[in-house]
């Protein structure tokens, strides 16, 4: 309970100043496309050299919180994710704001962000040993075998088809090829100069969501149907509160994976909310409203990417391994001034270790207080008139692929990508498979060939990547999770079969 004796410093005055600033920056920037949580804490960092380190600690953390959450907002009113952590919500989020739904939606989504991310900082807590030394127990190949169960969930995250599901995850993971290699350095699918540092998810997860909804919205003219000036409806916070808890499964679900994911280094939450749902689906009595406006793929994705965040900062703090790009930026934050996170932290600085650890866990009260007061009035933007809408999401589409690496390049790709979506979906394919082929296709490929060339040197990469009790584990959830996928689909298929004949 050591850490109970430092919750004072939070609420100093500075201190509380800095917290309540960093998190409604960060819930700006995060609803502002483009702008990462690993971005936005890092343009924070030189506002930290003139602060104490605890000071500068509780601005990044609440940036860094704050961000991850803020992201639903695009999400959900826009279709443009603020962060890869928030693609599973604008699947159901989108939808519900096209209803009119729009405060219900991002309502329950700062309520269950709250909730995950409080459990995920309570673990940080209680649990950081513990975890800690599960982390170190990730070896490549275990790495390897997680991003091989994050592609399992390609094929069911398109709930209209299995196998155009797999063949967008298999898009994405071409995608994710193009640039030079990382281990050995040959290029690979380079025909032009902006392709040369490979296909960065920012701009591609911008084109991806963004370009084919503003194609759409110009196709229809003033007469598009799918933003319309819908009357927002009131939506109370404890009207919230208990449809929270009447989707307790989902809500545990997404905090369970979010948790587990979030400790694993070098996967990061990117693919939290992505399993979560596809989890949450596989496990709803009603997988078919999934995609159509379902609350519960909504609380179970937002859920899983803040319970991430506590996490993942475990194997930081005590081990000083990043576990996340967002991690390895607060190490920077750390090192500047001149602590130095691992093992002896929390002997040799417990103030400045508690009193950050202290500020997220309050940081994340304050997020859902301050998101759901500005629910309301941000739903209300579902409601602007097509061509003002169309224009506003270009232009944001623009800023935030080009705020990336200030590269006109990265803007083409945006570009280009946004085209080619507009018309695959024209024939049933969905943009969220390609993105999460796009996110796990470097990952899956850096721990193979580092593994690989480990297994070299010891008995051959198939008894290192195929033998262990850890490896046989995820081997084994690998096969379960496409079985599943593929009875499911068939299942779903089955009872679509008569409606339509109905019809």
């Amino acid at each position: 309970m050591e850490f109970l004796s430092y919750f004072g410093g939070v609420f100093e005055p500075i201190s509380f100043l800095l917290l309540l600033g960093g998190t409604i920056g960060g819930l700006i920037l995060g609803a502002t496309p483009g702008l990462s949580p690993t971005m936005a804490v890092a343009l924070l960092i030189p506002f930290t050299f003139h602060l104490q380190p605890a000071q500068g600690l509780i601005l990044l953390g609440a940036a860094y919180t704050s961000t991850v959450a803020g992201g639903a907002v695009s999400a959900i009113l826009l279709k443009i994710p603020g962060a890869p952590a928030n693609i599973a919500t604008s699947l159901d989020g989108n939808a519900m704001a096209k209803k009119g739904e729009g405060a219900r939606a991002l309502h329950l989504s700062f309520l269950a962000s709250g909730v995950g991310g409080v459990i995920g900082v309570l673990l940080l807590i209680f649990l950081t040993p513990v975890l800690a030394q599960w982390a170190l127990a990730f070896s490549y190949s275990h790495l390897f075998w997680m991003a091989i169960l994050g592609v399992t969930v390609i094929g069911s995250l398109d709930s209209k088809s299995f196998v155009k599901g797999l063949l967008s995850g298999c898009i994405g993971l071409w995608l994710s090829m193009i640039g030079f290699d990382d281990n050995l350095g040959a290029q690979r699918f380079i025909f032009t100069d902006a392709l040369a540092g490979g296909i960065h998810i920012i701009p591609a997860l911008i084109g991806l969501f963004a370009i084919p909804q503003v194609m759409e919205m110009f196709a229809k003219g003033r007469a598009n149907a799918a933003i319309e000036a819908l009357e927002v409806p009131k939506q109370s916070f404890m009207d919230s509160l208990r449809e929270l808890t009447r989707n307790i499964r989902a809500l545990s679900i997404g905090t369970v994976f979010g948790s587990i994911i979030g400790i694993i280094p070098g996967v990061g939450g990117q693919i939290a909310g992505l399993v979560a749902y596809d989890q949450a689906r596989k496990f709803s009595p009603e997988k078919e409203k999934f995609g159509t406006g379902h609350p519960e793929g909504i609380i179970a994705a937002e859920s899983a990417n803040n319970a991430m965040v506590g996490p993942s900062l475990v194997p930081l703090l005590t081990l000083s391994i990043p576990g996340s790009p967002t991690a390895a930026v607060l190490l920077g934050g750390l090192i500047i001034h001149g602590i130095f996170p691992g093992s002896d932290l929390f002997d040799n600085h417990p103030q400045v270790a508690w009193t950050f650890i202290n500020s997220m866990l309050i940081g994340q009260i304050l997020m859902v207080i301050f998101g759901i007061y500005t629910a309301t009035w941000a739903a209300r933007i579902a409601r602007a008139p097509v061509p003002i809408m169309a224009a506003a999401v270009m232009v944001l589409a623009l800023f935030g692929s080009y705020s990336v690496q200030q590269s006109m390049g990265d803007v083409y790709i945006m570009l280009s990508l946004g085209v080619g979506m507009f018309f695959l979906e024209k024939f049933g394919f969905s943009a969220a498979p390609l993105v999460l082929g796009l996110i796990l296709g470097p990952i899956a490929e850096s721990n193979f060939t580092t593994g690989s060339l480990i297994a070299q040197a010891q008995d051959g990469p198939l008894l290192y990547f195929m033998t262990g009790p850890l490896n046989m584990f995820l081997i084994f959830l690998v096969i379960a999770s496409v079985a599943y996928s593929f009875w499911s689909n068939m299942v779903l298929g089955k009872k679509s079969v008569p409606a339509e004949a109905q019809s």
